[in-house]
Formats: structure tokens, sequence, C-alpha cells
């Protein structure tokens, strides 16, 4: 889709979220479970919201949930979310307007918002680690669970999630065995991730996807990062995961700088 309504002197690699998306809507088992992605423009915004009624304007290039907003079609007006503020507008014209404060200075993409699972009252997803091991294979090393901050719509740990098990949370909602299967399968999808971007993509060693599930159970993957940021797992009882990924970053020469202040426990 990298070609509708694309920003001009957009240079496409595998840092642009765009790019990677396009890149794996090729494969048919993973197409299902992307959510749909556009350039930002009023016009997809309006076509989007319509049918969604939620979606995440978010930088086409960005990390750790910096600049990513959430925008709402409600029965009074339209509304958008920007760390801990809402903006609430009559029209969706003046919506834009607003936004565009934001978005105007680097290109930026609207997504199909999803439905996700809560954790009293707040929004969760997971981050799936997967990395090249001492065979260059692709393998999953570990999954975090992270719970957005009670007044924030990002779940990252800089943004000042809390961090889960797993089938801490998984577990109450479907039962140990229905969330070991959803485990089995987020798995699943990262490695797919994995093997397709890197058709494209060889030089790459590891990626963190943010894959969350919605209220049937089906899991989305929201992202896909190529410099993922270990910390959440740090915030583990089982620290052979962190001590896991840090063994086999060294095995392709990154070394990972631990101090993770942001992120929270959970109690």
């Amino acid at each position: 889709m990298s070609n509708d309504n694309e920003p001009k002197n957009v240079k496409l690699t595998v840092s642009n979220k765009m790019n990677r998306t396009d890149i794996l809507l090729r494969s048919q088992k993973l197409t299902r479970h992307i959510p749909v992605t556009r350039w930002l423009s009023l016009g997809k915004l309006t076509t989007m919201l319509e049918k969604h009624r939620m979606l995440y304007v978010k930088p086409d290039k960005g990390s750790m949930g910096i600049g990513v907003i959430r925008v709402e079609k409600t029965r009074y007006g339209f509304q958008y979310q920007k760390d801990t503020r809402i903006y609430r507008f009559e029209t969706l014209a003046s919506l834009h307007r607003s936004l565009q404060k934001f978005t105007d200075k680097k290109p930026y993409l609207v997504q199909q918002g999803i439905r996700v699972l809560k954790h009293e009252g707040r929004v969760y997803d997971f981050r799936v680690m997967v990395q090249r091991n001492s065979s260059k294979e692709w393998e999953c090393t570990g999954t975090a669970a992270r719970v957005a901050h009670p007044e924030k719509i990002v779940s990252n740990g800089s943004q000042g999630g809390t961090i889960y098990a797993p089938m801490d949370l998984l577990g109450p909602v479907c039962g140990t065995a229905a969330a070991r299967r959803l485990l089995r399968r987020m798995d699943e999808l990262a490695l797919l991730t994995a093997k397709k971007l890197s058709e494209d993509y060889p030089h790459l060693n590891e990626l963190g996807l943010d894959i969350a599930i919605d209220r049937k159970l089906k899991p989305w993957i929201l992202e896909v990062n190529t410099r993922p940021d270990p910390c959440p797992f740090t915030k583990l009882d089982d620290t052979k995961i962190i001590d896991r990924i840090v063994k086999y970053a060294k095995g392709y020469g990154r070394h990972y700088k631990l101090n993770c202040m942001k992120a929270k426990k959970a109690p």
C-alpha cells in the first residue's frame, strides 16, 4: 500500500513501518493478523473512521510509543488522545487540522484500531522477542505482557507501562490451556514475520513484535521493531529469559544497556 497517497521524498527502508507492513502483507498467513494501515490523510481518516470508529495515528519512523495518537468517532463528534490529553471536535476536518500540528513535520500512518483486552481497565499487549540463535536460525526467545499506564493509550514500558508474565493476564481470561495455545500462536506469527522480513533484509538479527489480542482472542500484529528494547524482559521473575536474549544478542554483536527505570514490574 506504500503507493497509496505516499508522501513525497519517503525513502523506503526496513526502518519504515509502512514498508515493513507491505512486506508482511505478501504473506497470506500473516495478512489476516495485520490491521489496515494507510498513509495519513483527511480522506483516509474519513473512510477508515467510518468503518472502524477507532484508529491509531503513528509516525512512519518512530519507537517507544512516541507520537502515537488515538482517534475516535463519538456520539458527539470526534476526539483524539495524545499522551494523557484528550482533544474534542465537532467535525473531522477540524480534528485533522489540529492533528497537522503534530503530523506535518514527518510522514504519519493511520491504522485500524483494535479493541484489545484490558487489565483493570488498562489496555495491554505483548512484546515477543525473536532472534537469530547460534545456528543463525530464527528463534522466539521471550514474551512479556505490557499493561498501559492508566492515563495513556500505549503500553510501552518507556511510557510508564507495567510488565507482567503473559500467563498472569491470559490465564484468567481464557484458561490455562487456551492461553498456552495463544502464546504458541504468537510465537508462530513472530517466526513467520522474521522469515518474511529477512527475505528482503537478510542482515536482520532480531525483531520485537507488538502483538495484541482482541476480545474474540484473535492476535494482531500492531508493530514490528527492528531495534527492540529488551527492558521489558528485565522485569520478569524468570531471569532465564533476559539471560537468553542477552546471550543471543552478543552472538550477533549487539550489547544492550539494561538501565530500565521507566517500565514497572507487576505487583
